[in-house]
């Protein structure tokens, strides 16, 4: 059944309220990313998998052949089974709006999903993300609204694809926000910060509806 095709972590949130999907970073887990929602949008519901796939014990979420080199059928394979979990879960818990974060390798496999089917995120998180090669989106990212953010000296992720995934993404109509620190491959406060203005309307959607209730 999709909606159990991954170990997962869930926060259960207020009902018909917004959904987050977190995707962890290489090495991580599915207890690696619920306190960041926690904190950037309090009371969401979240559902945080963890990567079925094994890099010398490390889980991620897609095949690589080294840094950097994506077994590409295999992304391809598993962006497919990720959105089958997705739209499982959106179709059980029937949410107000669908929201993806990612970290690193997170932040790639949600970037493909992305591409694959726009249609799922309502909005979507990239931090730190690596997309070395010219997505084919299929659909339209009209007016999707999209957070990247990147640290300029990141040694994993060249801050030159940082910036033509950003390109592209706008090329293909969505609404970007990219925000760089002067670091590394860590996140950092003004990231979080951007992160929490992002998600600004959702948190005044929620107090709305409570009030309504």
């Amino acid at each position: 059944m999709a909606k159990d095709s991954y170990i997962y972590t869930q926060l259960p949130g207020k009902k018909n309220g917004p959904l987050l999907f977190l995707f962890h970073g290489t090495g991580g887990d599915e207890n690696q990313m619920p306190g960041l929602a926690l904190d950037l949008l309090p009371g969401a519901a979240a559902i945080s998998p963890r990567g079925d796939v094994s890099e010398f014990g490390s889980a991620r979420f897609f095949r690589r052949t080294g840094e950097g080199v994506y077994d590409m059928d295999d992304l391809a394979a598993r962006t497919a089974k990720m959105g089958d979990f997705v739209k499982a879960h959106v179709e059980a818990a029937r949410p107000s709006s669908v929201i993806g974060i990612g970290f690193s390798n997170g932040a790639n496999i949600l970037a493909s999903l992305i591409f694959a089917e726009p249609q799922l995120f309502d909005a979507a998180i990239l931090m730190h993300p690596l997309i070395p090669f010219e997505p084919e989106v299929k659909g339209s990212l009209a007016g999707k609204r999209i957070l990247i953010t990147a640290g300029r000296h990141d040694p994993i992720c060249p801050p030159e694809l940082t910036s033509r995934l950003d390109s592209y993404l706008r090329a293909d109509g969505a609404d970007v926000t990219l925000e760089w620190h002067e670091g590394g491959h860590e996140m950092r406060q003004n990231e979080l910060v951007a992160a929490r203005d992002f998600l600004a309307p959702y948190r005044l959607a929620q107090a709305e509806q409570e009030v309504r209730t």
